[in-house]
């Protein structure tokens, strides 16, 4: 694999600081109890430290690129700072540009506009869909759901190997699937991509936050990946890599920033000068405290050590896993098997209980966090459960009878901020749900299953 786990020698360290640690709910059952927040995939606290350094900075912001005052001369340069920051951490190559985007849908969208004429995509079904939809305007092969890396591998090959070899082609491929956390054969994909003359692109949303990526390293052309996940607020992303199909594109929003020069024409039309830079598609005013929070976030991370959270999150996967494999009724989501190497994502299914009803039980009872659903990630959702597209049954009666299938998965993610309580109490909540059922009464409401007041 791409990407190995640290050994088991490697210290242990505390979780990192992250806002809500402390946070209370109120449980249907009676009292409170301290949130457990285990759905990291979806979006994962912020840490304590980037808050603090936004904070820190919100006195003095100002403008950025477009004013003479102080305030603006410092936005801009902690603006800039943190472009550089965040291109060091993901060790991109010299000549890479990297733009600041909304998030990891956002980054690939752009990348799909910047496309060549006549593009070929190549894209497996196990994307997620920020992944799996862009690429409407290209030619778009979708690949089959591979069963081991080594399969992932040969399989794209083979849809390389019929391609137009004279084309632009463009393989897109996640780090870590956010479904069952496993990780893919990143560098030998882009091996294989290269080999046909073709460029891939990683989606690292789901990986960034729990290994490093080097762009160099893996050899992959561009990465894209969303602060959300990795401890930063929402609203802001990455999109790194080679810049001469950037370059050529028409800028990704049209506005101010992204245009150099713009002048009248004598039939009354406007001739526009784009920017070469990252600036081309960046246009507006810019999400600086965004770009600032990646940057902290990014900061803190290395700080920390990735060998050491690494080895950290091991324990706690190694936790969870355990505790499932001792409930006959849980169902663990595997494409690559129970040793394949993955990061703190596990998406299970539980004999006889409707998902939905599930995790609104662990919410409600237990005060635990977790998400239920088809993880935008819908094709291979189904793939593992062999489902149909259908809808989710009423909350309050089981989802499938036992030997029948599930219609969708409960997913518990976890990262660099979660306690080992938070693992604990999530492995007892679930043996007691299947041992003892749930304590309250249920009900569908907007689709979503909430207690019964």
């Amino acid at each position: 694999m791409s990407v190995s786990t640290a050994a088991s020698v490697t210290p242990i360290c505390a979780p990192l600081p992250v806002l809500g640690r402390d946070v209370t709910v109120p449980l249907v059952t009676g009292g409170e109890v301290t949130y457990a927040a285990l759905d990291y995939a979806a979006s994962a606290p912020a840490l304590q430290r980037v808050w603090d350094d936004v904070a820190a900075y919100a006195p003095y912001y100002g403008s950025v690129h477009r004013g003479a005052g102080y305030l603006s001369q410092l936005s801009t340069d902690l603006f800039e700072n943190a472009r550089r920051t965040v291109a060091e951490f993901l060790d991109c190559r010299a000549d890479d540009q990297l733009i600041f985007t909304r998030s990891t849908t956002d980054s690939l969208n752009l990348l799909a506009q910047a496309l060549p004429a006549d593009c070929q995509v190549f894209v497996f079904e196990t994307e997620h869909h920020a992944s799996l939809l862009p690429w409407k305007d290209a030619r778009v092969t979708y690949l089959n759901a591979p069963r081991t890396p080594e399969q992932a591998v040969e399989t794209l090959e083979r849809a390389l190997a019929d391609r137009d070899p004279y084309g632009p082609a463009l393989v897109c491929v996640t780090g870590a699937s956010n479904v069952t956390g496993e990780l893919w054969p990143v560098r030998e994909l882009a091996a294989a991509a290269h080999a046909h003359g073709a460029r891939i692109v990683l989606d690292a949303a789901q990986l960034a936050p729990h290994h490093p990526v080097s762009v160099q390293d893996l050899d992959v052309d561009w990465v894209a990946f969303s602060g959300h996940k990795l401890y930063a607020p929402f609203g802001s992303g990455v999109l790194a890599g080679r810049a001469d199909w950037l370059q050529a594109a028409d800028p990704y929003l049209a506005g101010g920033g992204a245009s150099r020069k713009v002048t009248r024409r004598e039939d009354g039309g406007v001739d526009v000068e784009w920017h070469d830079s990252a600036a081309r598609h960046e246009a507006g005013s810019p999400n600086v405290i965004g770009a600032y929070s990646i940057a902290s976030a990014c900061k803190a991370l290395t700080e920390a050590g990735f060998d050491t959270l690494v080895a950290r999150e091991q324990q706690l996967i190694d936790t969870v896993r355990a505790g499932l494999a001792e409930v006959p009724e849980v169902r663990v989501l595997s494409l690559f098997g129970d040793d394949a190497p993955r990061v703190g994502v596990i998406s299970f299914v539980v004999e006889g209980w409707n998902s939905s009803h599930f995790a609104a039980a662990l919410s409600a009872e237990y005060g635990i966090g977790v998400r239920d659903g088809l993880f935008c990630a819908h094709p291979l959702v189904r793939t593992l459960l062999g489902s149909d597209p259908q809808t989710q049954g009423e909350c309050g009666a089981p989802e499938a009878a036992p030997g029948e299938k599930s219609l969708n998965a409960i997913r518990v993610s976890f990262g660099a901020g979660t306690p080992d309580e938070h693992v604990e109490r999530f492995v007892n909540a679930v043996k007691e749900l299947v041992t003892g059922g749930a304590k309250w009464q249920y009900r569908t409401e907007d689709g979503r299953c909430v207690p019964a007041v």
